[in-house]
């Protein structure tokens, strides 16, 4: 078996093929740094290639499963090509999640903060535990959304719903956020990680080739915007950390 080694990430395969991807940064609630951001990209990328990995779990260590951006750790972009790089990482993570060829299931415990409820949503089956919350603070900091959600949001749970969380940055509770459809599923705390592993083997027992033009066929079909989005959501994204206003506002956050 194959155990890929990143610094912020870990990554560990089964016997039966099912691969557990973990954010490792406990101490800060698995918050967003770059070296983060690009562990996930090349963890993702690293399963997609690998023979025996059939089916994935994405999960975070310790009390979240990811709070954000790192404050502690943020370094504000100070031309475009800077911003741009960062934000072609959060999308190239996306990428290697949502359009990578292996299905993903999410086992999302704790917190999950702007750049981290949108890798939640980019799970194929997101199981929420009960006690996990999501929201996105991006438009109150004066920036802009990444990971597709964009596309995969109203998709999921229609334009209107949609509008409300990304605008008004509202808290959502794993209750509520299975009631709208953004949670495939919502499961007692202490049986989160049965529950993705279960599901995770049941995918990975399914044939390789259907599994895989499923989950291509299905993204094609109804989310034939996919990589539209992500191409205006970065255009958006480096237009806000270029505008002074946001500065101000996540020094405040």
């Amino acid at each position: 078996m194959t155990d890929f080694t990143y610094e912020t990430v870990l990554s560990a395969l089964d016997d039966h093929g099912v691969r557990t991807i973990t954010l490792n940064r406990p101490d800060c609630l698995n918050a967003m740094n770059r070296q983060l951001i690009d562990d996930v990209a090349r963890a993702f990328e690293d399963a997609n290639a690998d023979p025996a990995t059939r089916a994935m779990i994405m999960t975070g260590a310790g009390k979240a499963f990811c709070a954000g951006d790192d404050r502690r750790a943020h370094v504000h972009p100070e031309t475009e090509e800077q911003a741009r790089d960062l934000v072609q990482a959060i999308q190239r993570a996306t990428h290697a999640i949502t359009l990578g060829t292996k299905p993903v299931v999410g086992a999302i415990n704790g917190w999950a903060v702007g750049g981290g409820f949108e890798w939640a949503i980019n799970c194929d089956f997101p199981i929420w535990a009960k006690s996990a919350q999501g929201f996105f603070p991006e438009v109150s900091l004066n920036l802009f959304v990444t990971g597709a959600v964009t596309s995969l949001l109203p998709a999921l749970v229609g334009l209107n719903k949609a509008r409300e969380m990304l605008f008004f940055g509202d808290r959502y509770g794993a209750e509520e956020l299975g009631e709208i459809g953004l949670a495939w599923k919502v499961v007692d705390d202490a049986a989160l990680m049965d529950t993705a592993v279960e599901t995770a083997r049941r995918l990975a027992n399914l044939p390789v080739l259907s599994v895989r033009a499923m989950k291509r066929v299905l993204n094609a079909a109804a989310l034939p915007d996919l990589h539209r989005a992500l191409h205006l959501e970065t255009d958006a994204t480096v237009a806000g950390f270029m505008d002074p206003e946001t500065t101000k506002r996540l020094s405040a956050f």
